[in-house]
């Protein structure tokens, strides 16, 4: 049997229809489109993860969103979250521009590859358990490919319960910039780059900056 590259595994991502909400969802987003974006072609479409596929840092989100990714075609491109997540990751050497605005903006990742719990952008940003589970064999697939994985950073809740299923660990009290060791994979637990934390002052700047230099100094061993 053939091993699973990323591109063949991106192929199955991107055609993927399991979930009929999302599925519906996303496609709806890509034809109403919002003002802003208006003159724009949205990708419209499940997302797969991008990166450096011998990246020792593996970073999970919670999935697309609706007017960002789903409208760019990559994960955190497009959206305040990218920003803040591009920003982070360029001061700490992960990435070689500042800022994620489309999917052709030249943004490269070193040493760093993210990708989402959930390939779809859910109404709400609320996926359901099913389609979680729908969605959770991508995550174990990559996981699989990206094979010098040592450290995982989880994007909110949704995606340490994601990570921790994908270690077959049970999940612990999740709080902002914890570190815990499962097996050889230490895992960072972070809050979300959202707006609702971002805008009320749940994520200051200097907390979040702080994830990625622990990131840094665990995915340097």
């Amino acid at each position: 049997m053939k091993k699973p590259t990323i591109q063949s595994l991106n192929k199955k991502i991107k055609s993927c229809q399991k979930c009929p909400r999302l599925s519906t969802y996303i496609r709806q987003v890509a034809k109403d489109k919002v003002r802003r974006f208006k003159d724009e072609n949205y990708y419209g479409l499940p997302l797969s993860g991008f990166g450096d596929v011998k990246a020792k840092l593996l970073i999970v989100g919670l999935a697309p969103a609706a007017h960002g990714g789903n409208r760019t075609g990559r994960m955190f491109t497009g959206d305040s979250s990218g920003d803040w997540l591009a920003k982070a990751m360029h001061k700490t050497g992960f990435a070689n521009i500042p800022t994620s605005q489309t999917s052709n903006d030249g943004l490269t990742l070193t040493n760093a590859f993210i990708t989402a719990a959930v390939r779809c952008a859910p109404p709400q940003n609320k996926p359901t358990k099913e389609e979680m589970q729908n969605c959770h064999g991508f995550l174990e697939q990559e996981f699989q490919i990206l094979q010098n994985v040592t450290t995982i950073l989880c994007l909110g809740k949704i995606a340490y319960d994601a990570t921790c299923k994908l270690l077959q660990v049970k999940p612990e009290k999740f709080g902002h910039n914890k570190t815990f060791q499962y097996d050889y994979i230490k895992v960072i637990t972070s809050y979300h780059p959202s707006k609702q934390n971002t805008q009320t002052g749940r994520l200051l700047w200097k907390d979040w900056l702080a994830v990625f230099k622990k990131a840094k100094k665990l995915a340097a061993n």
